[in-house]
């Protein structure tokens, strides 16, 4: 079935005309998404990923579509480096309004195991990047968004911070401690016209994911779904354009979950707890495996 889009209305499409935007983490996938869809309103982007040749062929693509957009080669896990970022953002485009802390150290989870597995230097470098890395982040933008009047911040946390799991366990506490960093942030400097706000997304088809998913857990993990298509980072990044916009002056300190209603419903609903309303047995296989 193919997705419907729907026409941006012409007063979303310069929503950060002026604004200068931090996205970490935009080499690939949902930060991408999210630094190509503030490019496409106006924005002025700065692409900072760990990997330089990403986050150059995602300034390519800004480019190319007559947006602004500098790519940075840094690790958030390294003080030093964050510090320089913002430093960059800030001589290059003059300040940053908008900050999004997408960089997730992904490469770990194959080794993020249950607790009494887990190798500690796993939760210590994982802690690093996804919670202390977000942290130095928002120490560095602080102080220029208020210089700026005000800005506003989406941490990308996970909906793997709100429930328990088998494994992830080093994630799934780093996407939790956010959600209350998020809400910290957001109590601490509400006064300075400063929102902060946590983005929770569950499954998600991005390369990586796609590549690291066989059929039949692909199958097996949207039956937890209550709509009948996947994720895309663009879906993602909708949500994100729209909690850095004025849209959405008024929420902060909020934990939004764009999850296509995963977390939503009863344990027993992929075991047929909802059989009156949809497709059973093989049906539901076949529409289920249609949509990825």
């Amino acid at each position: 079935m193919q997705r419907k889009t729907y026409a941006i209305q012409e007063n979303m499409m310069e929503r950060f005309k002026g604004k200068v935007a931090v996205v970490t983490g935009a080499g690939a996938g949902i930060g991408k998404a999210c630094a190509l869809a503030i490019a496409r309103e106006g924005g002025r982007v700065v692409v900072a990923d760990i990997d330089g040749p990403a986050a150059i062929a995602c300034t390519a693509q800004i480019a190319a579509e007559a947006g602004q957009a500098l790519a940075v080669a840094m690790d958030i896990a390294d003080a030093q480096a964050v510090a320089e970022l913002f430093k960059t953002a800030k001589r290059r485009f003059g300040g940053v309004d908008v900050l999004v802390n997408n960089a997730s150290a992904m490469h770990l989870t194959p080794h993020d195991r249950a607790i009494l597995d887990l190798d500690v230097a796993v939760w210590d470098q994982t802690m690093a990047t996804n919670l202390r890395g977000t942290l130095l982040c928002c120490r560095q933008a602080i102080p220029q968004m208020i210089g700026r009047g005000g800005g506003a911040i989406v941490n990308m946390s996970s909906c793997q911070g709100l429930s328990g799991d088998t494994a992830l366990t080093s994630y799934a506490a780093s996407k939790a401690a956010m959600n209350m960093l998020s809400a910290s942030l957001a109590t601490q400097y509400g006064h300075a016209k400063i929102r902060c706000n946590a983005v929770a997304p569950g499954l998600v088809m991005t390369e990586r994911l796609f590549a690291k998913l066989d059929e039949c857990m692909q199958r097996h993990l949207h039956r937890h779904q209550l709509l009948p298509h996947v994720g895309r980072p663009e879906d993602v990044a909708a949500l994100v354009a729209f909690l850095l916009s004025e849209e959405a002056a008024f929420i902060t300190g909020q934990v939004v979950c764009i999850d296509g209603g995963m977390l939503a419903h009863v344990p027993t609903y992929a075991d047929g707890g909802n059989s009156a309303a949809r497709p059973a047995g093989d049906a539901a296989e076949a529409t289920a495996a249609s949509h990825w």
